[in-house]
């Protein structure tokens, strides 16, 4: 059983809240945790921007992969949004079940 553990950043807790949710009642992702105010510092359009976000951290399932991130592109307010997803080496067995049960397909 695998999982995706997948970071996304969001300009405020609203939209995080919102989008995460959606993702969450739509079964493409298990569950999404919101870190507050997170400081990114980045290149944009040849300027260094600094600005506060939230992170996500959101649980799905590489199955799941390719609707999830179409789904999340599309509700995303960014032009060009962080989303990037990591495969655990470990994960307990019965978490992982529970992300597999709990998304499209699992």
């Amino acid at each position: 059983m695998n999982i995706l553990l997948v970071f996304v950043t969001f300009p405020d807790a609203s939209v995080a809240r919102q989008i995460g949710t959606t993702l969450v009642e739509s079964q493409l992702a298990a569950c999404v945790n919101l870190v507050p105010s997170v400081e990114s510092i980045y290149r944009w359009q040849g300027k260094i921007e600094h600005n506060q976000e939230v992170m996500a951290i959101f649980k799905t399932t590489p199955e799941t992969w390719a609707q999830f991130e179409q789904e999340l592109t599309f509700l995303h307010p960014y032009e060009v949004p962080e989303i990037v997803a990591l495969k655990p080496e470990q994960v307990s067995g019965p978490y992982a079940k529970w992300v597999d049960d709990s998304v499209v397909g699992g």
